[in-house]
C-alpha cells in the first residue's frame, strides 16, 4: 500500500525531486526475487524432465506490482551443464528444470551448478531488474539397463588331473557398461551345457562335482554364460575347454567284466591278469573282499534240483517225511491251484501273494506226529504291511467243521516265527509250552533261507541255514479236548472251518515258499540239515600251497564271501589270481551272476591312505549241454503161463539198458557223446487194467536196492523207484525187476511202461513200451509159425497136415490144463501152499520162439537153475516200500508210494515196435 501509495504520488515527487532521483527511491524500496539455498534432483538417462526436491519455485515481496512482482528467468551458471531452468508461471514464480542436450549414465553419473531467479524488473522494459541469491543444485542421472553382460575373453582353457575333486579349476569372468551398481555388476554365472560334471557359482569359479576319468573322456567343452544383477544375459556364451590329464589310478587292472563259465569244467579262475596298481605309496596293508551274488538263482544259489524225497534220500536223511508241496499231479493235485516261480532248469517253488492256500488231503496228512516229529522249509519273505500286521500262516492243522480250533500251526507275525503246538488232553493234562516265538533278520530280509523245526516236546528248536536258535519266548496253554472232529491240514493260510457261516481261508502268507515237509517220529540231525541246504557253486583259491605265509583268507559258511589279507601287494597279487569260480553241479543252471570286488589300502600310520574302486563284473554260467537219456532193450516178451507163477515170475527188464548222450562240436562238426550222470526216478506203469493185487504183482528185490541211493514204492498201477542215484545202478535194479501171477490162465498179456528221470523231471527219457505174451497157445503158434518158413513148398502139403493134427492135440492139451489150473487155484484158495514147479516137473519140453527167423531155445532146466540160485532172495511187493538202509515206515509210505506211481502214470501212448527181438 506504501509502494501504490508512492506509485500515486510520483508524480508530485517528480516535481521536487526530478525523474532520476525518482528512479533510485523507487529501486531502492523494490525486493529480490527468493528461491531455496538448494537442490537435488534426478534424471534418468535418456530423458528431458529433472524431477527436483524441492519443486522449482522463485518468490518475490512485490508481488502483485506489475513487472517488479513477476519472475522473468532462471539462469544457470556452471560449465557446460546441460541443463536449463524454464518458467512456467510468471506470476507464481513455478518453473521446470529439464536437459538441454542427451544426458548418459554411462558419461556423467551427477552434475551440480549455481541457479538464479529474475523478476521482471520495473516495466515492460525489463529495467531494474532484480535477481536471487545464488542455489546449488545437484542432479544424479539414474542409470538405466541397456548393456549386456560380456566376457572379457572369447575362449578359456584349463587342465585338470584325474580322479581328483577341485575347489575351483578356473574362474571365467564378464563385466557390464552400465553405470549403476545393479545392472553393471554381475549377479551371477551359468553353465548352459547339460550332463556335464561341472558347476559354477556366482563367482565365475568352474569346478567338477565328480572325479574324472582320462579313459571315459580325455576333454570337455562346455559354454559358460553371465547375468547382470537386473538379469540381463549376455547375448554372447562363452566357450570353456577342459583337458583332462592322465594320472597313476590307484585300482586293480588287467581284469575282463565278463567271464564265461562252461558247466562240468570244474574250479575256474576268475582274474588270471588282475593286479592292483597303488601308484607306489608305501603300503602297510591290503584287504580284498570278493562277493559272488547268487540271490537270483533259485533259492538263493545254485542248488541240487530233485525232488525233495530224493535230497533227503541223497543227505541220508530219515525216510517217512511228507511233502506238503509237491508238483502237481493227478495223484497230488492239491498243488495245482497255487503259483510258481520256477523255471525248468530251476527249483518248483511256490508263490503266495495272500490269495492262495491249499487243503493237503486227508489221506497224505500224518495223523499221530508223535513227540518228536519235524517240520522244514524254504522260505523267502519280506515285511508286512501295516502297523499291526496279520498272521500269516505258512502250515495249518485245525478243525474241519462245527470249532475253530488250531491243533499246531507255523506262521510269521511282525517279522517274528511262531510255532503252535496243542496237545491232546489224551496226551497230556497239565499247563504246557504251547506257542513258540524266534524273532530274526533272517525272516523279513527278502532273501531264501531254510528253516528246520525240531520238535522233541516240551523242546522245539529252530534251525535256519544250520545254524541253531532257541525261543526267545516261550507260552503256555491248556491242551485241547479230544473230539471226533476232522481236522484239516493247510499251506498257506488256516482253514477256518466252524464259528462262521461260510468256511473259509484266513491268515493268508505272503511269500515264497519250497520244499514244505513234515516227518513224524523223528528229528533231523545237523549233518542231514546242513547238507540238504549246502550251495553247489561258490568261490574257491587253487593252490594254497604257494600262496605267502602273510597272506589270510577266509570263507564264509556258503563260500559266497572270501576275504584276502595281506601286507604285500605282489602277494595279495598272486592271491587274488587264484581266485575261482566253481559250481559242481552236472547241468547248472544258466545265466548271471555277479562279482563285487571292494578293497580298502592301509598306509603307515594312516588308518586309509589310497582310495580303491569297487569292481562289479559278472559270471556267465553258460547253458549245459541237455542230456538225451535214452531207454533201448527187448519191447516184446514172451513167457510160458507157468513162468509167471513161479516164486520169482519174470524179469520184463532183463535186457534192458540206459545211456545218455550229449551234442558236442560245432554246427561244421557235430558229434554225440556218450555221458554218464545221475537219475532220480524211473516209474514203471501199467497201461490197461491196473494190476489185480490178490491175483498179481509187480515187485523188486529187497537185495537189489542194498549199497543204493534207491528206494521203491508200488501200487496198482505200477512202481516207482526213486532216489539220486547212477544210471547202472537204476539199470541194474530196473533189470531185476519181477512180475508174478498166481492165476495166469485168463491172462494173455501184459503191457508197461517205462520212463527215467534226472532232476526231477528237467531231463526224461523216451517213453519205452513193452508187451509181455504168456499163455501156452503162444508157443504153439510160433512152433508153426517157424515150421512153415522153414520146410520147402513140395513138402507143404504134408506139413500143414501135420501141424493141423498137432494143434487139435494141443488145443485139447490146452483145455486139459486150464480145468486143470482152476482146481489147482481152488486148492491154493484152502492150502495157501502151492508149488509152481509141479505141473512141469520131469517135463522135457523146450520152447521154441521164432518170430522173424530168429530161433532161441529156453530150456526149463536153465529156467529151473536160475530160480534155485535166487529162490532165496528176498521179494517185496504187493502195497508196501522198499527201503535200501530201513522199512520202519514201510506201512505208510505205501500209501504215498501209490499216489506217486499215480501221478506219473498216464504220460502217453504205447509205441509199438514191430522189430523182432530176442526173447
Amino acid at each position: 500500500a506504501i509502494l501504490m501509495d508512492i506509485i500515486n504520488h510520483s508524480s508530485i515527487l517528480a516535481q521536487g525531486l526530478g525523474s532520476s532521483a525518482l528512479s533510485e527511491a523507487i529501486s531502492i524500496i523494490l525486493h529480490k526475487p527468493w528461491i531455496e539455498t538448494s537442490y537435488h534432483g534426478v534424471i534418468t538417462e535418456n530423458m528431458e524432465t529433472v524431477l527436483l526436491d524441492p519443486p522449482l519455485v522463485a518468490l518475490d515481496k512485490d508481488a502483485p506490482v506489475p513487472y517488479a512482482g513477476e519472475i522473468c528467468s532462471f539462469k544457470i551458471f556452471g560449465q557446460d551443464a546441460p541443463f536449463e531452468a524454464v518458467v512456467l508461471n510468471r506470476t507464481s514464480g513455478e518453473g521446470v528444470l529439464r536437459a538441454s542436450s542427451h544426458v548418459d549414465c554411462e558419461s556423467q553419473k551427477e552434475y551440480t551448478f549455481i541457479i538464479q531467479a529474475y523478476d521482471c524488473g520495473d516495466g515492460p522494459s525489463g529495467a531494474n531488474w532484480k535477481k536471487s541469491h545464488k542455489a546449488v543444485i545437484h542432479i544424479q542421472v539414474d542409470d538405466v539397463n541397456e548393456f549386456s553382460p560380456v566376457f572379457r575373453e572369447s575362449l578359456y582353457k584349463a587342465s585338470v588331473t584325474e580322479g581328483k575333486i577341485y575347489d575351483s579349476i578356473l574362474q571365467v569372468e564378464a563385466w557390464d557398461q552400465d553405470c549403476s551398481p545393479q545392472y553393471s555388476q554381475i549377479c551371477n554365472y551359468e553353465i548352459v551345457t547339460g550332463g556335464t560334471p561341472f558347476a559354477i557359482d556366482r563367482n565365475g569359479n568352474i569346478r567338477n562335482t565328480e572325479r574324472l576319468s582320462y579313459e571315459k573322456q580325455q576333454s570337455y567343452r562346455i559354454m559358460v554364460s553371465a547375468f547382470d544383477c537386473g538379469q540381463k544375459k549376455a547375448k554372447e556364451d562363452v566357450a570353456v575347454h577342459i583337458e583332462v590329464k592322465p594320472v597313476c589310478k590307484p585300482g586293480w587292472q588287467g581284469w575282463n567284466k565278463r567271464v564265461d563259465y562252461e558247466p562240468g569244467t570244474g574250479s575256474k579262475q576268475l582274474f588270471p591278469k588282475m593286479h592292483l596298481e597303488t601308484c607306489g605309496g608305501p603300503l602297510s596293508g591290503v584287504k580284498a573282499m570278493v562277493e559272488l551274488q547268487t540271490n537270483h538263482i533259485g533259492k538263493g544259489c545254485d542248488r541240487e534240483t530233485y525232488s525233495e524225497k530224493s535230497l533227503q534220500k541223497l543227505c541220508g536223511a530219515a525216510s517217512g517225511s511228507t511233502d506238503l508241496l509237491p508238483a502237481p499231479s493227478p495223484s497230488t493235485n492239491w498243488t495245482a491251484s497255487l503259483l510258481t516261480d520256477s523255471g525248468r532248469e530251476s527249483d518248483l517253488i511256490y508263490r503266495f501273494d495272500g490269495r492262495q492256500a491249499a487243503n493237503v488231503p486227508f489221506h497224505v496228512v500224518p495223523q499221530n506226529l508223535t513227540d518228536q516229529f519235524t517240520i522244514a522249509t524254504w522260505m523267502k519273505h519280506g515285511p508286512s504291511p501295516g502297523l499291526r500286521a496279520e498272521k500269516e500262516t505258512i502250515l495249518c492243522n485245525s478243525d474241519k467243521t462245527e470249532m475253530n480250533r488250531h491243533h499246531y500251526s507255523l506262521y510269521v507275525h511282525n517279522c517274528r516265527l511262531v510255532f503252535l503246538l496243542r496237545r491232546d488232553f489224551t496226551q497230556i493234562d497239565t499247563f504246557r509250552p504251547a506257542e513258540f516265538h524266534w524273532k530274526l533278520e533272517q525272516i523279513c530280509d527278502k532273501e531264501w533261507h531254510y528253516y528246520v523245526i525240531n520238535v522233541e516236546f516240551p523242546a522245539v528248536t529252530l534251525f535256519v541255514d544250520g545254524v541253531t536258535y532257541e525261543p526267545y519266548l516261550v507260552t503256555d496253554d491248556w491242551p485241547i479236548h479230544s473230539s471226533k472232529i476232522d481236522t484239516q491240514l493247510t499251506v498257506g493260510a488256516c482253514w477256518q472251518g466252524g464259528e462262521v457261516a461260510t468256511p473259509r481261508f484266513t491268515q493268508y502268507f505272503h511269500g515264497s515258499l519250497s520244499g514244505l515237509t513234515i516227518r513224524p517220529g523223528r528229528i533231523e540231525t545237523q549233518k542231514v540239515i546242513s547238507c540238504l541246504q549246502v550251495c553247489k557253486e561258490g568261490l574257491d583259491i587253487n593252490s594254497l600251497e604257494s600262496l605267502a605265509k602273510d597272506i589270510k583268507f577266509h570263507f564264509n559258511p556258503a563260500q559266497s564271501v572270501l576275504v584276502v589279507e595281506g601286507g604285500d601287494v605282489d602277494s595279495i597279487n598272486t592271491a587274488m589270481i587264484k581266485v575261482s569260480y566253481i559250481n559242481s553241479r552236472q547241468f547248472p543252471t544258466p545265466g548271471l551272476r555277479r562279482l563285487h570286488i571292494s578293497t580298502s589300502v592301509q598306509c603307515f600310520g594312516e588308518d586309509t591312505c589310497v582310495s580303491i574302486p569297487d569292481i562289479k563284473a559278472v559270471v556267465m554260467v553258460l547253458p549245459p549241454s541237455e542230456p538225451r537219456i535214452t531207454i533201448s532193450g527187448s519191447k516184446q516178451l514172451v513167457r510160458p503161463a507157468s513162468d509167471l507163477r513161479s516164486p520169482l515170475g519174470v524179469a520184463p527188464f532183463k535186457e534192458l539198458r540206459i545211456t545218455s548222450t550229449v551234442m558236442k562240436g560245432d554246427n561244421r562238426r557235430p558229434g554225440v557223446m556218450e555221458v554218464m550222470h545221475n537219475l532220480d526216478y524211473c516209474d514203471v506203469l501199467v497201461i490197461g487194467d491196473e494190476l489185480e493185487p490178490e491175483n498179481e504183482s509187480l515187485e523188486i528185490q529187497h537185495s537189489a536196492l542194498l549199497g543204493k541211493h534207491l528206494d521203491a514204492t508200488n501200487s496198482t498201477s505200477g512202481i516207482s523207484i526213486y532216489g539220486v542215484d547212477s544210471m547202472a545202478h537204476y539199470e541194474q535194479v530196473l533189470r531185476q525187476l519181477r512180475y508174478r501171477n498166481w492165476r495166469p490162465a485168463s491172462l494173455t498179456e501184459r503191457r508197461f511202461r517205462l520212463t527215467c528221470s534226472e532232476l526231477n523231471g528237467r531231463y526224461t527219457s523216451n517213453e519205452f513200451n513193452l508187451e509181455a505174451g504168456f499163455g501156452l497157445f503162444i508157443n504153439s503158434f510160433f512152433f508153426l509159425f517157424s515150421v512153415h518158413y522153414t520146410v520147402s513148398p513140395p513138402a507143404a502139403t504134408v506139413v500143414i497136415v501135420v501141424c493141423i493134427a498137432a494143434l487139435v492135440i494141443i488145443v485139447v492139451i490146452g483145455i486139459y490144463r486150464i480145468h486143470a489150473t482152476h482146481q489147482e487155484g481152488s486148492r491154493d484158495e484152502e492150502d495157501e501152499i502151492k508149488d509152481p514147479e509141479s505141473d512141469w516137473e520131469g517135463s522135457g519140453l523146450n520152447i521154441t520162439v521164432n518170430p522173424m527167423e530168429v530161433t532161441e531155445t529156453v530150456s526149463r532146466e536153465e529156467c529151473e537153475e536160475e530160480e534155485d540160485e535166487e529162490d532165496d532172495a528176498e521179494l517185496v511187493g504187493g502195497m508196501t516200500i522198499v527201503e535200501s538202509d530201513s522199512s520202519d515206515e514201510d506201512e505208510e509210505e505205501g500209501n504215498k508210494g501209490r499216489e506217486e506211481v499215480n501221478g506219473r502214470k498216464q504220460k502217453g501212448k504205447p509205441e509199438w515196435d514191430s522189430s523182432c527181438g530176442t526173447y
